[in-house]
């Protein structure tokens, strides 16, 4: 079967077009073949280097949590000296965590020595360091404060403390050992309002410790802050609201509280059966 003259023209045109392509792909692989060949495997390279990377930065941070490790059970054998030479050693290393880490434990054996300023100064460090998770930083600024709480004036450590008492949306996990030392020092201001304000607030978290709930209801108590009622109504609150949300889940809220099962058809059942 002959082909038409339009089908002839347009297989004699694709013809010419792929002619046109494949001297095109040959002359851009002529002149910058080299370069497309040199990037890809450069690349390839930069890729593999990457995966190295990542590997030894693993195996890093493994010989890091060894190290520190090994610098806790030193402490735990009576090793102090021993203790303090590995964990400078990781105090240099530059890993915002593991630093953090070795310097708590500095000033920990510090403050077990008596050397109360050097252990301030340690921990201050922690507390000072922006690369750290701002929960971290404020139990250290709260470890420091404690640690000076004897050489500092009343008004510099509430300045001091101010930012995590008045933290909200979220407020500091640490918010209660934060108070605590602010309300002692409004306290020995004499301050005994917002010492018992204080006192008062730290009792009506749900989550405190007992011991320091066990404190701050008998200073707010002290201080005339019925910290006790207000806990009582809180939760009584939460009883309640648990009853109805327990009510709610079960499908038992009856419309006029005479179906079977409900007081008032409990009530009808009696009168049925004394008559």
């Amino acid at each position: 079967m002959a082909l038409s003259p339009t089908n002839s023209n347009d297989a004699f045109l694709q013809e010419v077009d792929e002619a046109v392509r494949k001297d095109q792909l040959d002359n851009i692989m002529q002149r910058y073949g080299r370069w497309i060949l040199g990037g890809a495997v450069a690349a390839l390279l930069a890729f593999g280097g990457y995966l190295y990377w990542g590997h030894r930065q693993e195996i890093a941070r493994g010989e890091k949590a060894e190290a520190l490790i090994a610098a806790f059970d030193k402490v735990k054998a009576g090793q102090p000296t021993a203790a303090t030479a590995d964990l400078k050693a990781l105090e240099s290393e530059g890993n915002p965590a593991y630093r953090a880490a070795a310097l708590i434990e500095q000033s920990n054996l510090k403050a077990k020595s008596g050397d109360l300023k050097a252990a301030a100064a340690l921990i201050a460090k922690v507390a000072a360091d922006t690369k750290l998770d701002q929960s971290l930083r404020d139990m250290a600024l709260i470890r420091q404060t404690a640690l000076e709480y004897d050489t500092l004036k009343p008004e510099a450590i509430i300045a001091r403390l101010k930012p995590i008492v008045d933290a909200k949306d979220p407020a500091s996990s640490w918010f209660a050992s934060a108070a605590e030392l602010s309300a002692a020092a409004y306290y020995s201001q004499g301050k005994y309002d917002q010492a018992g304000q204080l006192y008062g607030r730290i009792a009506k978290l749900p989550d405190v410790a007992k011991t320091l709930q066990s404190r701050s209801v008998q200073m707010a108590g002290m201080l005339g802050v019925d910290a006790v009622a207000d806990r009582a109504a809180e939760s009584l609150k939460a009883e309640v609201e648990g009853a109805r949300a327990a009510a709610s889940e079960a499908g038992a809220a009856p419309a006029a509280g005479d179906q079977k099962g409900t007081p008032g058809a409990a009530a009808a059942a009696k009168s049925e059966e004394a008559k």
